[in-house]
């Protein structure tokens, strides 16, 4: 069953799209992260000011350390539209979150777990009994659990260290702990400054980089989300054209050198901003996998969830 928040916020949609209607929207708040580089150009290039500024809207960034925390702001009403891996917002719906996933920002190997480059760790069933640095909601802690049951683990055979994903980066380079569940561009710098090890990778463990806009918002200014995201298409495709100066917009928000973005971007497939049943697929996925881990309430219905929360027709409407 959904928690007693989500229908509690369920119940109050009806109520914030019409206070919403009744309102003329004057400012867009949207969040740019390192793991979103797209969302790095709409911010530099100042694409969506110019979009808006004859409507009289001005824009508001917001920067999101991670997954977890674009869901909070989502959540708070601080954002309107905010970054996230596709787990993570599946997590978000189910704790009562009224979010729908409208775009994807990329497809990105983003997460592995990490350990020093001398240390003992060599697999996952190895972390039992040890610390990992984890920030929990996010993919990176989804990635840890699933990794961690396909060992015979769970999250009670191991010591998990609530920390930013920046911060998990540092704890491991002092021996805080044993090992990190990492997220780019930190695993990147970690990697080449440090020698950091990615002892665990799956690729197609790592969910989407998803685009979440707040369901009353969208209820109350459809056009508004269609207009956002014809401004991500243009510099989604601008920065597929513009390999260089992505790296150099990356390489300035993030203060890591120029090689270690250059990792981070080998890893990000920004070639499409469609979203659909291929991410609806690995969504579901990962929540069955965290049903099976108890993570999860096994008796909710991982796919009726998801595709109640993934909303393509803005990104089919725009030709994404």
């Amino acid at each position: 069953m959904l928690t007693r928040r989500a229908l509690g916020a369920a119940a109050l949609l009806p109520f914030a799209a019409t206070a919403a209607r009744a309102a003329k929207v004057e400012e867009i708040h949207i969040d740019w992260a390192t793991y979103n580089p797209v969302s790095l150009v709409l911010r530099d290039q100042k694409l969506l000011e110019t979009e808006f500024a004859r409507d009289g809207i001005s824009v508001r960034w917001v920067m999101s350390a991670g997954s977890n925390k674009a869901l909070e702001f989502l959540n708070a009403g601080s954002l309107d539209f905010g970054s996230s891996a596709g787990a993570a917002a599946l997590i978000a719906r189910v704790n009562g979150n009224p979010i729908r996933s409208v775009y994807v920002y990329s497809r990105p190997e983003w997460t592995a777990l990490v350990t020093q480059k001398d240390s003992k760790i060599k697999t996952v069933a190895d972390l039992k009994g040890e610390r990992i640095a984890v920030t929990r909601g996010t993919d990176p802690h989804i990635f840890l659990v699933r990794a961690l049951a396909e060992a015979g683990l769970s999250e009670k055979d191991v010591k998990l260290v609530l920390l930013q994903h920046a911060d998990g980066r540092t704890a491991l380079e002092r021996g805080d702990v044993a090992a990190w569940a990492g997220l780019d561009p930190m695993m990147a710098a970690a990697e080449i400054e440090s020698g950091a090890r990615l002892f665990y990778r799956k690729p197609e463990a790592n969910t989407w980089g998803v685009l979440n806009v707040r369901e009353a918002f969208a209820a109350a200014n459809p056009e508004l989300v269609r207009r956002v995201l014809t401004i991500y298409e243009t510099a989604r495709k601008w920065s597929l054209a513009h390999p260089a100066e992505l790296n150099a917009a990356l390489v300035a928000a993030a203060k890591l050198p120029e090689p270690v973005i250059a990792r981070q971007l080998e890893r990000t497939d920004i070639s499409s901003g469609l979203i659909g049943e291929k991410q609806a697929a690995t969504i579901i996925a990962a929540g069955k996998a965290l049903q099976t881990a108890g993570v999860l309430d096994a008796s909710l219905d991982m796919t009726a969830i998801t595709n109640g929360m993934i909303d393509p027709s803005y990104a089919r409407a725009i030709g994404a």
